[in-house]
């Protein structure tokens, strides 16, 4: 059994058009909901062994706030490029490639791929994972190479507006 947290990046700013996309830091709200689901994942004991973010400015952010609300250690981040602008099929390539040694992954990137990969993966349907939301998955596998689709089950979906009041 392997557990894969799919997270997508906190709200990031539009503010400077000079900017690439690649380069976009997060916004205000962005600042506010990643603790915030830090905070909700500390909450349900949620513990990485493993953490993989797109090294693009806002993921790796988002990967950075909540990790270390996890107490794992910042610098064990593993940057991985091919999230950013990765396909469905590049996400389960990287996927299958982990170390067995990890049994809970989490992943941190970008939509549409982590909308379609949480549907392609899961048991239950998503719409859209919004910004700073949250897929954890239950594999039904015993090394990671075996992941494919419908191996897995939806555990949970958590996402910002969900603890707002």
């Amino acid at each position: 059994m392997k557990i894969l947290y799919l997270i997508r990046h906190a709200k990031s700013s539009w503010e400077d058009h000079l900017l690439s996309d690649y380069d976009r830091p997060l916004s205000d709200r962005g600042k506010r909901d990643a603790p915030k689901i830090g905070e909700v994942l500390k909450s349900k004991k949620a513990k990485p062994d493993l953490i993989m973010s797109s090294s693009a400015r806002r993921a790796l952010k988002t990967a950075k706030i909540i990790s270390s609300i996890l107490n794992y250690p910042v610098e064990d981040i593993v940057e991985e490029s091919a999230i950013y602008e990765a396909t469905t099929q590049d996400l389960l390539n990287l996927i299958n490639k982990i170390d067995d040694k990890n049994n809970t992954v989490f992943l941190f990137g970008h939509n549409p791929a982590f909308t379609v990969l949480a549907n392609l993966l899961g048991n239950k349907f998503i719409d859209n994972m919004p910004t700073c939301a949250v897929a954890e998955l239950k594999l039904d596998v015993n090394s990671w190479k075996d992941v494919a689709a419908d191996r897995g089950k939806l555990i949970s979906f958590e996402y910002p507006k969900k603890y707002e009041v």
